[in-house]
């Protein structure tokens, strides 16, 4: 598995991107008092739409019905 990742790491199907945790985690502060009482979103999907947000990414891929939920509410195209 970690040859696969790897290569497709190389390959470009995958790119590593740096992020600033302290603003991530700002991200995911504002998310979850906006959302998690009517949504009951868990940290992680929360952790990771952050994390897209802060990339400045406009698509966001899950198979999670609330997080998909949750990241269209905040304007990403969930394409699933």
């Amino acid at each position: 598995m970690i040859k696969v990742l790897a290569a497709n790491v190389k390959a470009g199907v995958l790119v590593l991107a740096a992020v600033e945790w302290p603003d991530v985690h700002s991200i995911a502060e504002t998310l979850s008092a906006t959302h998690t009482m009517k949504g009951g979103h868990r940290s992680m999907d929360i952790i990771h739409l952050a994390t897209a947000k802060h990339l400045g990414l406009k698509h966001f891929l899950t198979l999670d019905a609330n997080q998909k939920k949750l990241a269209e509410a905040e304007g990403l195209k969930v394409p699933l």
